[in-house]
């Protein structure tokens, strides 16, 4: 998988720092910053057009969560990424998702099937015009729906913070893909029509047992643990 290239755009208030960080957390989660490499202050300002003080905030947050490691008198330097680091969070948003998923197959209507068949077909679309973008924001409300319908505002909740180091536009760049995201969803919504618990957990845990087995392939070919 390659990232999809396109120009760095200026990011603005509010909550820069928290954009700062989602870009940075891509940028580890794909390769693109390696374990062991540093984060420069005023190359990744320069970079996102912004000033030294979000990038600043937004590693601290990544120092709390264990992505960076701050070291004396020289920066924050980015921590060790192992194999079963990715494993496990695609496999704590698969349980969430999965028990989202079983609820709303209880709960879903007609006329949730319909929303969510008409999601999938923009995200059929997006895939068909190759458009990273318009596949990651696809994807994403395709899951939004999915847990509206499910319930679980907690659960919502975490997914959302679970998926955080997902480095989705990377995913967005592969057909591969996009075409299994488009099929385990109708895949998904036949079997929640049907009532069909197995079906909804096996079609729902697909994905994301395929994501982690392809992030892992990715990051091995770019090298990050060699």
């Amino acid at each position: 998988m390659a990232a999809p290239t396109r120009p760095t755009r200026p990011l603005r208030r509010p909550q820069l720092s928290d954009a700062v960080a989602a870009h940075l957390r891509g940028a580890v989660m794909s390769g693109r910053l390696r374990p062991g490499s540093f984060v420069r202050l005023d190359e990744t300002a320069a970079e996102l057009g912004v000033s030294v003080t979000p990038v600043r905030e937004a590693l601290l947050t990544l120092r709390g969560e264990g992505m960076v490691e701050s070291v004396p008198n020289r920066g924050y330097v980015v921590s060790p990424l192992e194999r079963n680091d990715v494993h496990d969070i695609f496999w704590l948003q698969g349980q969430i998702t999965v028990e989202l998923a079983v609820r709303a197959s209880r709960a879903a209507t007609v006329e949730d099937l319909a929303r969510l068949t008409a999601l999938n077909d923009v995200l059929g679309e997006a895939v068909d015009a190759a458009d990273p973008e318009r596949i990651a924001d696809a994807e994403y409300e395709f899951h939004r729906e999915l847990c509206r319908i499910g319930g679980g505002h907690k659960l919502a909740w975490f997914l959302l913070h679970a998926a955080r180091y997902t480095p989705y536009r990377l995913y967005a760049a592969d057909p591969a893909w996009g075409e299994l995201a488009v099929a385990s969803h109708a895949n998904l919504i036949d079997a929640m029509r049907a009532r069909d618990r197995e079906a909804v957990v096996q079609h729902t845990r697909v994905q994301f047992d395929d994501a982690a087995r392809r992030l892992v392939a990715h990051l091995e070919r770019v090298g990050i643990w060699e």
